[in-house]
């Protein structure tokens, strides 16, 4: 008998729907015609033991015992999923040949994996387990799945660094989550001040934003915009570049801060005589942007309509499990499989059936003429392992709307913009000499709209600031062409403060993590697919913020709460920040890749954990007294992977 485990029900019910009729559907399994069985994990069917497990002593939270550091690790089964795992056992026990069919990913292969040794197998049952990777629930894409097995043991680095997460992260948690509520205690705190490797550096992220916004003082700033017109009365407007001489007048952005400086320029430029210095007119072409992955359709669904990180992960998941609309949803890849690019005929027309439900954007989809033999960049086999973009299937469906309908249509957007042209203008600039000042002017000469013309939400124009030289089209002009300086113009603005964190911003930092990672040698070395967290993963830790009581939202705006600063002001800058974490997250990646080893990870960290423990005892969190315990008021859903 061959076995098939699956990562959950939904994913083991779309393998048993094509494998061979009619079915024997048990107890947690589904049995096929030709012998072949189907069942599953519901979500992780084991967990860490609690550090009690290991010693009795350290049930009663003690300064002493830490670090706790496991010699022997040990899981424990979960309450609740206990009797699924009865059930693969006896039917583990029975197969002669065992299929992983895990999610495509590094907890999905963990998941499986650690039920598979958990319950003893060895041997040549072991060695010859194969894996099946699955990234879309439609019975054609599962059949094809089923056809390319792969051997597990390829996959050993992948489980291999999830289990070095798993543990990692259960070290650095427990002991200064225990260290640090210990000496909040001392303070009069009441409360579990919660710390992670991923999830304390994104608050640090969000309490230096705040902090920032709070000590801003804005400041005016003035432009000087020349009014230009050549003798055929056509006008443009060009702004002043200040020169070296004026660099005591400006701040660290080049902004010039002197109204009288300003006044001075306009005074001087005014009613004379200008000459073009330099012209340039550059041919620019915008490939389309790539499909998605799962934190970019987070933040794109976050700016066009306001959904959190979690809203657009809990839709994601509906539309792959129950409608089978969208290939799998926690994908870190943007690229696409060459073998996927002759279904692109099907997955279009199943759009334009679906496109009813989508407004507007999918009656541009059905006016739309889409080359559908025109190959994009994102087509490309050597970016793409496990899993690939997340796109839309050759499904279709009656029952779309709302949230579900506006992310379904961004999905499409955006493989649908694979089969469109370049997006193509001229980009120009010019420089104009007016009384010995530096005057430039920018404009974009559109020649061909491309895949910009389904994009609903983006402006034609970058800048809609009246005197934006974005917003206009220059006339004809060549070099040495004199022009006259009409009354220039003196527009006083103002320093803005810095934005605060919405869902989008806050997924944005932590997939470009390196942009806030204090260490230059660090961020030199950071890849670009780095960040905090992993897909599966981000919205969870957000999330997990709010129920723990340091973060607040309100409306898209997310700020930190009292509790919040008062943790991250105790701790040390190391578990504040993500340099960290990224270290660990770029390890981690070198294990899943086979480039790195297990203990090059758990090593480090444990010496590192006597240096924090013994730190945490010299610090008390004063910004803590006198406030309230942490209430966790959601809880969490079987499966779900958190740091």
């Amino acid at each position: 008998m061959r076995l098939f485990i699956a990562e959950k029900p939904s994913l083991g019910r779309a393998i048993a729907d094509v494998l061979p009729k009619p079915h024997k559907k048990g107890d947690g399994y589904i049995s096929a015609a030709n012998g072949d069985t189907v069942s599953w994990c519901i979500g992780h069917l084991l967990e860490q033991q609690q550090p009690e497990a290991y010693d009795p002593v350290f049930k009663k939270w003690s300064h002493e015992h830490l670090p706790i550091i496991p010699q022997q690790w040990k899981l424990t089964v979960k309450k609740q999923t206990a009797k699924q795992l009865g059930v693969l056992r006896t039917l583990i026990k029975q197969a002669e040949q065992l299929v992983h069919a895990g999610d495509p990913d590094r907890e999905g292969q963990l998941l499986v994996d650690e039920v598979i040794n958990f319950l003893g197998v060895t041997g040549a049952k072991k060695s010859s387990i194969q894996r099946c990777l699955i990234n879309d629930l439609n019975p054609s894409a599962v059949k094809q799945s089923i056809s390319k097995l792969r051997s597990n043991r390829e996959f050993i680095p992948l489980s291999t660094s999830a289990l070095a997460r798993s543990r990692a992260d259960w070290l650095y948690g427990i002991n200064l989550t225990r260290a640090y509520t210990l000496q909040g205690q001392k303070v009069g705190y009441k409360g579990v001040l919660s710390v992670g490797r991923v999830q304390t550096p994104l608050l640090g992220l969000v309490v230096r934003r705040d902090k920032a916004i709070d000590a801003f003082v804005s400041k005016a700033f003035y432009e000087v915009w020349a009014d230009l017109e050549t003798n055929n009365g056509e006008n443009f407007k060009a702004k002043w570049q200040p020169s070296e001489q004026c660099a005591k007048y400006l701040d660290d952005q080049g902004r010039n801060l002197s109204q009288a400086l300003a006044q001075n320029v306009a005074g001087r430029v005014s009613q004379q005589p200008a000459l073009v210095k330099s012209l340039k007119r550059e041919h620019k072409k915008q490939a389309p942007p790539l499909p998605y992955n799962l934190s970019s359709l987070q933040i794109d669904a976050s700016k066009a309509f306001g959904l959190s990180a979690q809203q657009v992960l809990d839709i994601c998941q509906g539309l792959y499990e129950r409608y089978k609309l969208i290939t799998y949803p926690r994908s870190d890849s943007r690229y696409l499989p060459l073998s996927h690019f002759g279904q692109a005929k099907k997955v279009h027309s199943a759009i334009l059936s679906n496109s009813q439900h989508l407004g507007q954007q999918g009656h541009v989809f059905s006016q739309t003429q889409f080359d559908l033999k025109y190959k994009s960049k994102a087509w490309n086999d050597k970016k793409v392992d496990a899993h690939h973009a997340i796109i839309p299937t050759e499904k279709t469906s009656n029952h779309l709307s709302g949230n579900d309908a506006k992310v379904y249509a961004l999905i499409c957007r955006n493989y649908l913009a694979q089969f469109l042209t370049h997006h193509e203008y001229y980009a120009v600039r010019v420089e104009v000499e007016i009384a010995a000042g530096l005057f430039v002017a920018v404009a974009k000469e559109l020649i061909n709209e491309g895949w910009r013309c389904i994009f609903l939400s983006r402006s034609k124009t970058s800048n809609q600031d009246d005197n934006s030289e974005a917003t206009q089209l220059l006339p004809r002009l060549d070099i040495g062409q004199v022009l006259k300086s009409l009354q220039a113009e003196v527009l006083e603005k103002n320093t803005s403060p810095p934005k605060a964190y919405t869902d989008g911003s806050l997924l944005a930092a932590m997939t470009g993590i390196s942009a806030h990672v204090s260490d230059p040698q660090l961020r030199k070395v950071l890849r670009e697919t780095d960040g905090l967290g992993t897909e599966a993963t981000r919205a969870g830790i957000i999330e997990l913020l709010f129920t723990r009581g340091f973060l607040s939202r309100t409306g898209k705006t997310i700020t930190s709460t009292a509790s919040g600063r008062g943790l991250i002001e105790a701790l040390p800058d190391v578990a504040t920040y993500p340099d960290m974490t990224a270290r660990w997250e770029s390890e981690l990646s070198a294990i899943s890749e086979g480039k790195s080893q297990y203990k090059k990870l758990m090593c480090p960290l444990e010496v590192q954990l006597k240096e924090l423990i013994a730190q945490s005892r010299e610090v008390l969190p004063k910004g803590l007294t006198g406030l309230g315990k942490q209430r966790f008021t959601k809880k969490r859903k079987s499966g779900t992977k958190r740091k």
